[in-house]
């Protein structure tokens, strides 16, 4: 395991000492797992943005999407348990 060094303003140390407290862990331990947490939102944000691209690609290479209100039902259906007919992708209008 590699060593980095951080210099932290005072008030942001106290915090982090205060929260690693109340959780019951070391202030290190709260650092860790703190940076942690944000990389792992940070590789889901990334995660989500290249599937939202491939999906617009294919949209624009298909020139098809579903209606939002259909496609909206359809989901609302299956939550319920129902079976519902899957909605069908059309060309965009223009």
């Amino acid at each position: 395991m590699s060593t980095t060094t951080i210099r932290l303003p005072e008030d942001l140390k106290a915090r982090v000492a205060r929260a690693a407290k109340e959780a019951g862990t070391t202030s290190h331990n709260f650092i860790l797992e703190a940076i942690a947490e944000k990389a792992e939102l940070a590789e889901q944000r990334a995660g989500f943005r290249n599937e939202a691209e491939r999906r617009y690609a294919r949209i624009v290479e298909t020139g098809e999407t579903i209606d939002w209100e259909e496609y909206r039902a359809y989901m609302m259906g299956r939550v319920r348990g129902k079976s519902v007919k899957r909605p069908v992708a059309r060309k965009l209008a223009k």
